[in-house]
């Protein structure tokens, strides 16, 4: 077993059309969804009988920052309150909690200092995350667009623990930093260019055939981006967005 602390756990999806978001993501990964216990607006996604994330309505906070429907990963912390005091010293800003949910458990959303949105959770099971590669239907890889990978990976290293397991020449584009912890790979983050959106994160999810899930995105009303494409390991990646336009990507590892 792993230790838990600064894996990414959960992923919330904040959508304008909860019915087409739960239809489209159906349609095009191996999900099922079922109804959040605590939350009747609280939709969980399911994937091979595990909760992986959930869903719900663009809420009033961020409508009034006229943020887009967008994806939010979590990630696992053992004391909420202390980390989230902690993003301020760091250069960071906290946006939303902590807060707690009774027989669930504690979290918070911040940026950090380039803006990049991220979530932090501390469950109330203290379980460790098992150390295997993730499979079919589950997240497989996170990145982050910056304007400072440096800095950036200096907050999250001090924050969250990950540790530098590699890097790659993108030529043009830079340098892509990857990260992890104790060698496990979590993802990458690389500096955006001026024509690039504004920091962000981009979650992954491991399907049997990036191919055929590209075309099911299209098929379905979303919008393929880049790729399908190979990357630096031989594994396959597409970049997409939702019918609503929250950006997500797919991901198969590479044949053993």
């Amino acid at each position: 077993m792993l230790n838990s602390q600064g894996r990414f756990v959960w992923h919330d999806l904040a959508t304008s059309n909860t019915d087409a978001a739960e239809s489209f993501y159906t349609q095009v990964t191996p999900w099922k969804t079922q109804p959040g216990d605590y939350d009747p607006k609280y939709t969980m996604w399911v994937n091979d009988g595990q909760p992986l994330g959930g869903f719900e309505l663009l809420g009033d906070e961020l409508k009034a920052r006229n943020v887009a429907p967008q994806w939010l990963p979590y990630v696992y912390v053992y004391d909420v309150d202390a980390c989230t005091r902690q993003v301020k010293t760091l250069g960071g800003e906290v946006r939303m909690g902590p807060y707690e949910v009774p027989n669930v458990g504690g979290w918070s959303v911040i940026t950090d200092p380039f803006g990049a949105r991220i979530g932090m959770y501390e469950p109330e099971a203290k379980v460790p995350v098992e150390h295997r590669a993730p499979r079919r239907g589950e997240f497989s890889w996170h990145e982050l667009m910056t304007a400072d990978y440096k800095a950036a990976f200096e907050f999250y290293h001090e924050l969250f623990g990950w540790e530098k397991t590699g890097e790659s020449d993108m030529g043009e584009m830079g340098i892509y930093l990857m990260f992890g912890k104790k060698g496990v790979p979590y993802g990458g983050m690389f500096n955006r260019r001026p024509e690039m959106p504004p920091p962000n994160w981009l979650s992954y999810i491991r399907v049997d055939d990036v191919r055929q899930t590209a075309e099911a995105v299209k098929k379905f009303g979303g919008v393929v981006h880049r790729g399908p494409m190979e990357v630096p390991g031989g594994d396959m990646v597409a970049i997409c967005s939702d019918p609503q336009s929250a950006m997500i990507a797919f991901h198969t590892p590479s044949a053993p």
